[in-house]
């Protein structure tokens, strides 16, 4: 059965410039050319992005929720014990490599070394009216919610820093962004007894950002939380519900809410926050370090909204969403309506992300309500509408009209993720519609 609130979800073949310079000086705004390749688009540089080197730069209704279930992927098939070195340095690392259940040569370098892309491990945050002079309603921001506590992380930061090491109310959590595989992911960062502070380690896998815990320095796949070197392998991250949408939705939803901070120091910015360093990337065919050949079903990097259970998964195309605007399915014995609101813009098309296409926010939700089953219809205004009750909903699965207000759908775990990685990671996911 598919598990609602326990469930998880889960190019550039000519990249050549980076953010190694702007790692540890501020840099100020600037543009950001392409490098010309013809045949993809390609990450571009910025002024700070002087280095001559590739990079790896690489989401919540209700708080009451219990935490995703810590199984988001099939577990790998075994465990590898033996004295093979890595094929890279591990001259900066205290990693255990002599354990791992993946293949050496699926770990790529991206670029960047050990921390080359800076977390943020100690972060602010602002008022909506202080965030309003920089952001604009379309920009994208991951939604988190946890002990009274609403926060909106926008990806014209996590853009340049992939991970934020948080504490919400009382709940120790990290939040993630690889943008070569559009994954937002909100993960709890205690593990065993011990809360873990992530960093990058500069390295990919199908793509995918490869962390790593500062306390053992063990490796973890960002896409399905698992550790895949070191003394933690084969454990899993708890994921927890967020979810991304526009920065204006969470106004009009969290006028109270907290907006995380730029960056800065001595009064100047650390990136060039609101712009985008991979131009064009979200109409790449070919995606940066994928070694795999891409699943033809769908354009590698169409956006999907990925749901699965310990055995199935299913991706949502966004392409389908965005022209229905509601998807009324059942998945694996369970009643499940996928929500698309246009209004959001792509962090990886446009210069300056919020001059970017509109792509649109999504969320799943169990269709179940106490002993009703409801079918929804999509009103063209971004809310929604179900038939047996002709209440009106949403995009975060809540009631604001009709005989329902105030109603909250159980959420099913679920993200927008590009369409190559998620078949990647999950290569017998079902295609909604085929």
């Amino acid at each position: 059965m598919l598990r609602t609130r326990h469930l998880v979800l889960f190019s550039l073949a000519a990249a050549t410039v980076f953010i190694l310079a702007a790692c540890t000086t501020p840099a100020p705004p600037a543009s950001a050319p392409s490098n010309g390749d013809q045949s993809a688009p390609a990450i571009t540089s910025t002024e700070e992005n002087a280095a001559p080197a590739a990079s790896d730069q690489e989401s919540t209704a209700t708080e009451s929720q219990a935490p995703a279930s810590s199984t988001s992927a099939p577990a790998s098939t075994e465990i590898i014990i033996d004295d093979t070195p890595p094929p890279f340095s591990t001259r900066s690392w205290k990693t255990d490599f002599t354990k791992r259940s993946v293949q050496w040569e699926e770990i790529l370098s991206g670029g960047p070394p050990k921390d080359g892309i800076p977390s943020i491990d100690d972060p602010t945050f602002e008022s909506i009216a202080d965030a309003s002079t920089w952001l604009t309603e379309r920009d994208p921001v991951i939604l988190f919610q946890a002990d009274g506590v609403t926060r909106a992380y926008p990806l014209s930061i996590l853009i340049w820093h992939e991970i934020v090491n948080d504490q919400v109310g009382e709940q120790p959590v990290t939040i993630t962004f690889c943008p070569l595989c559009n994954a937002s992911i909100a993960f709890d960062r205690r593990l065993e007894g011990q809360v873990l502070d992530f960093g990058t380690t500069g390295k990919l896998r199908n793509s995918d950002l490869v962390m790593y815990d500062r306390q053992t320095e063990s490796f973890w796949q960002q896409f399905t939380g698992e550790a895949i070197v070191g003394e933690f392998t084969g454990k899993r991250l708890t994921f927890l519900p967020s979810q991304v949408i526009s920065f204006g939705d969470f106004v009009k939803q969290f006028p109270d809410g907290e907006v995380l901070a730029r960056p800065s120091r001595d009064g100047q910015f650390l990136r060039s926050y609101g712009r985008n360093p991979y131009v064009g990337y979200d109409s790449s065919t070919r995606p940066f370090l994928f070694t795999g050949v891409p699943d033809p079903r769908l354009p590698a990097t169409e956006r999907i909204v990925g749901i699965t259970t310990e055995t199935a998964a299913i991706a949502y195309p966004f392409s389908v969403l965005q022209e229905v605007g509601v998807i009324n399915d059942e998945f694996e014995g369970t009643p499940v309506v996928v929500f698309h609101k246009a209004g959001t813009a792509s962090a990886l098309d446009q210069g300056v992300i919020s001059g970017s296409k509109d792509v649109g926010s999504a969320a799943a939700f169990d269709r179940r309500l106490g002993d009703q089953t409801l079918t929804f219809a999509a009103n063209g205004d971004g809310t929604f509408t179900d038939a047996e009750t002709g209440s009106t909903w949403d995009i975060l699965g809540v009631a604001v009209d009709g005989p329902l207000a105030g109603s909250q759908l159980d959420r099913i775990l679920s993200f927008d993720h590009f369409w190559f990685a998620w078949a990647a990671f999950f290569p017998s996911t079902q295609v909604y519609g085929q």
